[in-house]
């Protein structure tokens, strides 16, 4: 049998919608009426049966709910009391009568109706589990008055001496539950027990609240009465002290201590930074104000505060803008500026990617520190430079201990607080000068720095707080991989720029540098003008440079002759050409490379790679009469040396299919120059034109000057690959060579020569000796 009976009741009614409350049965409310649309429908049902349809509004901030804007369930109410209020408005008392569902709302001229169905559920007879489930919420109920002392006594009484579980059930939940949403559920929940049920969980989730809101207060007023009685202890401190005579410097210190304190709470620092900084503030205040090591503490708090521990800026990655001002500021460096594009596309499809560390690796002048400055633009981050060259203490890297005299903190921490934010784009310049000394290895420092596990987390020794240094992008930069350990070298992903082509060098002059000398020297362009010839002439004859560093110097030096012409009006405007460049820049610093026409015994030329870019070194060879002795000169290295006797070696045990008397390393000395001897040479790409230096003296075969070689052999005769072909080749076509042999694994590296050079010049892959003596000499093994 049941233990609920229902009664049920349809009604078309008038709507009050309500925002700030929900209404229960047999609970009044008092509500005070702004609204067109409440006063109407009120009026109209206090004029009528008195009773009103009160349901929440779905949104509270709706002035104008719709007649879809309402709660799923009500109350119906009785109208006790309408007033109209002088200031404008009314006030209404109203008195729940039972839940109800709503069916459906309409509007009419000027308030809603709405077709309900009344639903009173009655208990025939309360058992065992409805008496529990009240003193359930009566215990939490006694929890809450523990904390909240704003209920008064007859609440306290109410609640323990209602007897009926539906209108207990109602009174608690408006007078304990904060959340209209918690009331709501607890209207439209019909079933006493289940009702009851809700009530426990939400009772139950309102006191965790509160208890967690009393433990703040709780520690927010210990922290206050602290505060307080520092502050009243302090002020007791400064009354003794001006008793006792001390000066108005002694006011200072402790004003002073006052001013960090706030710094340091103001700061936005980490809680370990906090911690640390606020006990060296505590040492400081117990330290005499003119003492050394006061100064030493303010310091080393001024630094710490100084530096950005919170303070970023908002990466703007947009590959577009980031091509545009590579493509402006740079030219050439096709493969060098794609890679900077593929960073910055991971870099905006995940924000989070950090640790990432490039080093561009090249020759001077070509352009390194500059790739560098537009990233930083093109990311919208600050730029920041660190030298590194010269750097022999690992204290440069990671600071001095603060207690050591004229301590200070290392590049890095300097470089963070100078660039003001916690994610700059620092770059680490010429880190392949880094040396060391009895004080330490930098380059062992910068492993912690440039290492994305370790730097989250970079300890300096002055300031002594772990900082973050993971958002920081870091790029490096060095002429050269072999001065920088290897350790350094595997956390960094390495970009080499290689030496600019002609055409690249004319393309910067036109585009970049003689606009900016003529900026620089107050000239317009009508002013002075350069044709490519002229151009072109100081490339190949008055700098030799694998960048531009130098053809800035000269461009400006001709932009000074001009303006020194202008002001004194020896001319009005000047068209540098080739013809007339020597006017400005004097003789030619570079003679062009010699190479004879006709066939020579035992010259051959070779192509080298240079800092500078590609150079040809003529390889000589005699023979003369003696006891097989070897002569190498010209300053030559390890490498060439070792290269020369394998050319011997292969030629002797070749002798017979070469023609050459088999004993010649016995009765032949052999004499190996290469001019220039003042002019340290070494590389392991001058095998087969030693090789074929040697041959055509032993056989006495002329070796056409148009030709030029480059490549390393084996004793077996195997020619290796060799690199800077681009700049090798460059040097070749500079010298009026037709013909260059190189090995066959190059073949894929002729995509990346320059153009004007591939277009003149005649490639032949060789795989072992045989092919470069059969196209060098003509002689067939």
């Amino acid at each position: 049998m049941s233990r609920y009976t229902e009664q049920l009741k349809t009604d078309n009614i008038p709507v009050l919608p309500l925002r700030t409350g929900v209404l229960f049965p047999m609970i009044p409310l008092s509500l005070q009426l702004s609204r067109d649309i409440d006063i109407k429908a009120c009026e109209y049902a206090d004029a009528s049966s008195g009773e009103i349809f009160c349901v929440l509004q779905k949104s509270i901030a709706d002035d104008d709910p719709g007649t879809s804007g309402f709660e799923s369930v009500g109350c119906v109410a009785k109208i006790k009391q309408l007033v109209s209020l002088p200031e404008g408005g009314s006030r209404v008392l109203l008195e729940g009568k039972s839940r109800a569902m709503l069916l459906s709302a309409s509007f009419d001229t000027d308030h809603y109706f709405a077709e309900i169905m009344a639903k009173t559920v009655h208990m025939r007879d309360p058992d065992i589990r409805l008496e529990a489930l009240k003193r359930e919420v009566i215990n939490i109920f006694d929890e809450i008055t523990e904390y909240m002392k704003k209920y008064s006594e007859d609440l306290i009484i109410a609640v323990k001496t209602i007897d009926d579980p539906s209108l207990f059930c109602d009174f608690v939940a408006v007078n304990l539950l904060m959340k209209l949403e918690d009331k709501q559920k607890i209207l439209e929940e019909f079933n006493p027990d289940e009702r009851l049920l809700d009530l426990i969980v939400m009772l139950r989730r309102e006191l965790r609240i509160i208890k967690t809101e009393y433990s703040i207060h709780k520690r927010v007023k210990t922290q206050m009465e602290n505060n307080q009685r520092e502050y009243y202890l302090k002020e007791q401190l400064k009354a003794i002290q001006s008793e006792l005579g001390y000066t108005s410097e002694d006011d200072t210190d402790y004003d002073e201590i006052d001013e960090y304190e706030s710094r340091i709470k103001n700061a936005s620092l980490p809680d370990y930074a906090e911690k640390k900084l606020l006990k060296e503030l505590k040492r400081l205040e117990k330290i005499p104000f003119n003492s050394a090591d006061a100064a030493v503490l303010r310091n080393y708090l001024d630094i710490c505060l100084e530096l950005p521990w919170n303070v970023s800026t908002d990466d703007t990655v947009d590959i577009e803008k980031a091509r545009k001002i590579l493509d402006a500021d740079h030219d050439g460096l096709e493969k060098v500026k794609e890679r900077i594009l593929e960073f910055l596309a991971v870099k905006q499809l995940n924000p989070g990617l950090d640790n990432q560390i490039i080093c561009l690796v090249g020759p001077p002048g070509t352009g390194k520190t500059s790739i560098a400055q537009s990233l930083a633009v093109s990311m919208n981050r600050k730029y920041v430079r660190v030298s590194l060259g010269g750097v022999r203490d690992e204290a440069d890297i990671r600071g001095h201990r603060k207690t050591y005299v004229a301590s200070m903190p290392g590049r890095i921490i300097s470089a963070l607080a100078q660039a003001g934010v916690n994610n700059p784009l620092m770059l680490l310049d010429e880190v392949d000068k880094l040396s060391h000394s009895m004080q330490g290895d930098p380059s062992s420092a910068l492993l912690e720095v440039l290492d994305g596990e370790q730097n989250k987390a970079f300890r300096d020794h002055f300031i002594e707080i772990p900082f973050d240094l993971s958002k920081c992008v870091f790029i490096c930069t060095a002429n050269t991989l072999e001065t920088v350990p290897r350790p350094l070298i595997d956390r960094m992903e390495i970009i080499e720029l290689k030496t600019y082509s002609r055409t690249e060098k004319l393309a910067i002059a036109k585009h970049h540098l003689i606009r900016k000398q003529r900026a620089a020297h107050g000239l317009s362009g009508n002013q002075i003008r350069f044709t490519d010839k002229a151009i072109y002439e100081i490339i190949d004859r008055y700098t030799r440079e694998a960048g531009v560093r130098n053809l800035n110097r000269e461009i400006a030096s001709v932009c000074r002759k001009v303006a020194k012409g202008i002001v004194e009006k020896k001319y009005e405007r000047v068209t540098v050409t080739d013809k007339n460049i020597v006017d400005f820049l004097g003789k030619r610093k570079i003679k062009p490379e010699s190479t004879d026409t006709e066939p020579t015994v035992g010259v051959v030329n070779g192509l080298a790679y240079t800092e500078t870019g590609g150079d040809m070194l003529k390889i000589e060879a005699v023979t003369m009469n003696g006891s097989g002795k070897i002569e190498l000169t010209g300053s030559l290295g390890d490498v060439m040396k070792e290269s020369a006797k394998t050319a011997v070696g292969y030629i002797r045990s070749n002798a017979e299919k070469l023609g050459v008397d088999p004993d010649f390393y016995k009765t032949k000395d052999i004499h190996i120059h290469v001019p220039e001897g003042a002019v340290p040479k070494d590389g392991p790409s001058a095998g087969v034109t030693i090789l074929t230096a040697l041959t055509s003296r032993l056989t006495n075969t002329p070796m056409p000057q148009d030709i030029a070689m480059t490549g390393e052999i084996t004793l077996t005769g195997r020619v290796l690959p060799i690199g800077g072909l681009k700049e090798k080749t460059m040097a070749a076509y500079s010298a009026g060579i037709r013909t260059v042999l190189i090995p066959k694994d190059n073949v894929d590296d002729l995509d990346e020569i320059d153009k004007e050079a591939k277009e003149h010049l005649a490639f032949i892959p060789c795989k072992d000796a045989g092919d470069v003596l059969a196209n060098a000499l003509n002689i067939t093994i």
